[in-house]
Formats: C-alpha cells, structure tokens, sequence
C-alpha cells in the first residue's frame, strides 16, 4: 500500500492523471482498473475515476499483484519471428482469435503463447489478456508483438499510443484502384445502424490510412496499407467506404467472393519499433500465408497485370 499527498501544484489534476506522475512503472490504463475495481482511495473512501484531486487530499494506492491465470496452456501450431528475455513476435493464422471472449473460451494465440512463454508473460493485460499489447482481428493473419514482462508491455504500449511503431499490411481489394498512392483520412465509431459494426461517422475516433498500389488486375487490385492510428476495424472499414472491400470481407464486403476465401485477405506484414528494455531498432516480417500466395498466384498466370 502506499500514501500520496497533494501538493498544492499537484491539484485540480484527475485522479489517474495525478498517480501517473507518482507511478511512472504503471500503464494509465491500469490504474484506471485500480480506480475501477477500489484500490484507490481519496481520505478512506472510494474514488471515482473523475475525480479531481484537490490540496491536501489523502491518496491510499493498494497494487494487486497479478491474478493468477485460469486459461491453459494449449500446444497450438504459432511460428514465431523472435524472440527474447523481454518479448515475442508471432505470425498469427488467419482464423485464430487472440484473446478468450464470449464464444472463444480457448483455442487462442493467449493460450499459444501460454504453452510457449510458460509463467513469463506481462500481467498488464488482465487475467485474459497476458502480454497482449496490440490486436488483430480474427480473420486478419500476421505480425503481433506479445510482452513477457511488465517493463516491456508498458513502453510497447507508450509507443504505439505516441505512433511510434510503424505497421504495414497487405490487401486484396476488389475493384481497380486509379490512384498510384492516396490518404484516407475520415473519423471511425461504432455503426448507428449494427452495434456489431464499425463505421465511419461524423462522431467516431480520428482514424488515417494511407495506401498504396502493389498491382492491379482486371477486378482487383494488391495495395500496400500503412496505418497512423489503430481504430477497431480501420482498413476493412476505410477501404470498404471508399469502394474497395478486402477480398473475403463477410462484414464490410457484400459483393461475391470467387476465391470462396473465408475471411478477409488482409496481412500485418511487418512492425517496425524500438525494443522495449535495449531501444534497439526492430524490423520484422511476417510472410502472406499460403492461402494469399495462391490467390495472387491465380490472379497473375489468369490476368496479366496492367501497369
């Protein structure tokens, strides 16, 4: 347990704001849970994540050490890129869900990686979510970075929320694209029309998309995808927007899938980043799986690409 005192330069600052600056080794997102679940009290009472402390006030922090995990392990096939003391880098499958939710109690990447790393995952994540510090969605395949320790989860955190790690996919749309390079820049939230869905709206999150073309063919194109924010759904639903769903899309795409592809053919191909613990320059690749190589296979010998 430990005891904080404000300051009189200190007030009038929201509550996790203010232990942010006293615990500099906790994520903001998990003293919020702290406020959350009642382990922050201001002068013996509870406090509400709102609060603004004030002069004087009395702030009691009771750190909960990690729960223990009640997910098993499970030896499911993972390829791993790298790995060390401190992180690892996978190539997630297409069709595997990265963390337990409703519906998907297990069969995950959190259970993979749970037979690969044992007890040396970060707890930052909550008991579901251990050492996962970014997402892909189901049916997206490619490169996830996972933390090992807390150290590492926190500064990979910061660095993604400061746009520091740079991620490049690759799509498969359907229409032929005209510009060689374009920007999509129009704000995400979640549908008015099905809470399922994301949308974009004239409420929703900033949300930018940059992209460029790899090849085209006679009804579809090959595009090289960069991102600058991280919004649930960004690509399928910027791309879908501007007439060009991913191939396989069974949410965003309503048009019909030839290549029977189930899921939507999107790849994180590469992550570019700082190491967490030695700032090292980290540039890492996840190769398309297989199902994607043949599909640019067919695309190539069935129509010659026109410049």
């Amino acid at each position: 347990m430990k005891e904080f005192i404000v300051k009189q330069e200190e007030a009038n600052k929201r509550i996790d704001a203010f232990l942010a600056l006293k615990e500099k080794e906790i994520s903001r997102t998990a003293l919020q849970r702290l406020i959350e679940e009642e382990n922050v009290l201001v002068n013996n009472k509870k406090a509400k994540p709102s609060y603004k402390v004030q002069i004087g006030d009395k702030i009691t922090l009771e750190e909960q050490k990690p729960k223990s995990i009640s997910l098993k392990a499970q030896d499911i096939p993972l390829e791993i890129i790298y790995e060390d003391n401190d992180i690892i880098v996978v190539n997630k499958p297409k069709g595997l869900v990265v963390h337990p939710a409703n519906g998907n109690p297990d069969g995950t990447l959190v259970n993979a990686i749970m037979a690969i790393c044992k007890d040396s995952l970060s707890g930052i994540g909550g008991e579901i979510r251990p050492g996962i510090v970014h997402r892909l969605d189901k049916d997206t395949s490619g490169i996830l970075v996972i933390a090992k320790n807390d150290k590492a989860h926190i500064n990979m955190s910061n660095q993604i929320k400061n746009r520091e790690v740079k991620k490049t996919y690759i799509a498969l749309v359907r229409g032929v694209v005209k510009e060689n390079e374009a920007t999509i820049n129009m704000p995400i939230g979640r549908s008015t029309k099905d809470r399922k869905k994301m949308a974009v709206t004239k409420t929703g999150k900033n949300a930018i998309t940059h992209f460029k073309v790899l090849k085209r063919y006679d009804k579809y194109t090959l595009l090289e995808v960069k991102i600058e924010t991280g919004r649930t759904h960004q690509i399928r639903v910027h791309l879908a927007e501007i007439g060009y769903p991913i191939v396989g899309d069974e949410v965003y795409s309503n048009g019909k899938n030839e290549f029977e592809i189930k899921g939507q053919s999107l790849h994180a191909k590469s992550l570019e980043f700082k190491h967490p613990i030695t700032g090292k320059q980290m540039n890492l690749e996840a190769e398309l799986p297989e199902y994607f190589k043949k599909t640019i296979e067919l695309l190539n010998t069935r129509n010659s690409p026109t410049v």
